[in-house]
């Protein structure tokens, strides 16, 4: 492996705030169409979320306001891959939801972040079928990237982020479904993969365990909402995992307390589980010590 880095030990989360247009505007994916939601109980969620990076993991947390014209920019997670002091902005599938990543370049910019660009527009109307490449397709291991090929990611974008993270080994694995892969897993622990327990969630992690040197803990939650979290490692090697609560996955709370001397946090995601969203969706976490924001 070519580099390694401690997962899970975060300073910041950004997050961007829930318009009023949630819910509108189909990306036109499985699972992202029209959905009767509630725009109060989403803001509400949110704030349980925002809540739970301040105040008990201790993140500082860097808000984008809400905007209207952006109905899809609260699943911030999809517009850019961060690891170390290296930001890739991506191309998500849908071209009116590339306008969404203008608002983060700039907050990593003021982090002094690298931010890398997968291309312009101008370049991609050239090559038909140019690089997509979606956050929520991508899981970063400390140890190296699996990137799901799925309807919203392609190889090309794949092959895009393994020249910007060149130090990592970065592998592309099938998403069946139509989800994308983190629909599906996640890290729950620095070697350690949450996993659901459905057919295609299982052919994924056989390819990837055929693709890795290295041997990963793998955590089986019977529901695949349940297999998006998201974890940190908090002051005094503290473990914290958000967790969707036990009224959303009844079945998969038990499977995730298995994970030894972890602060458990609820987190409700139902609003957004309606749009396709995981939890993870709503949240970008950096790591950045010595910055003035």
């Amino acid at each position: 492996m070519a580099n390694v880095c401690a997962y899970g030990r975060f300073t910041h989360a950004v997050v961007r705030g829930v318009p009023e247009t949630f819910g509108q505007g189909s990306e036109g994916g499985p699972g992202d169409g029209p959905a009767a939601v509630d725009l109060a109980k989403a803001r509400r969620q949110f704030g349980v979320l925002t809540g739970a990076l301040r105040q008990k993991v201790g993140l500082q947390l860097i808000e984008i306001p809400p905007d209207p014209e952006l109905p899809h920019s609260w699943r911030v997670e999809d517009v850019a891959v961060i690891v170390g002091d290296t930001a890739l902005i991506t191309r998500p599938f849908h071209r009116q939801r590339r306008a969404e990543a203008e608002a983060v370049r700039r907050v990593v910019s003021e982090l002094k972040l690298t931010v890398v660009e997968m291309g312009s527009e101008e370049e991609e109307e050239e090559e038909e079928g140019g690089a997509t490449l979606e956050g929520t397709d991508v899981l970063f291991t400390g140890r190296e990237f699996f990137v799901g090929i799925s309807a919203h990611t392609n190889y090309r974008g794949a092959e895009l982020l393994a020249h910007t993270f060149s130090d990592f080994a970065v592998s592309t694995v099938p998403v069946c479904g139509g989800v994308r892969l983190k629909n599906i897993c996640s890290m729950g622990g620095p070697d350690t993969i949450v996993m659901s327990n459905s057919d295609g969630a299982k052919k994924t992690l056989r390819m990837m365990e055929q693709l890795t040197d290295h041997r990963y803990e793998v955590l089986t939650v019977p529901e695949d909402a349940a297999a998006n979290c998201v974890y940190v490692r908090g002051a005094n090697k503290m473990d914290f995992l958000l967790h969707r609560p036990a009224e959303e996955c009844p079945e998969s709370v038990e499977a995730l307390h298995k994970l030894q001397d972890y602060t458990f946090l609820p987190t409700a995601c139902s609003e957004a589980a309606k749009l396709g969203a995981s939890l993870s969706s709503l949240c970008l976490l950096i790591n950045r010590k010595h910055t003035h924001f």
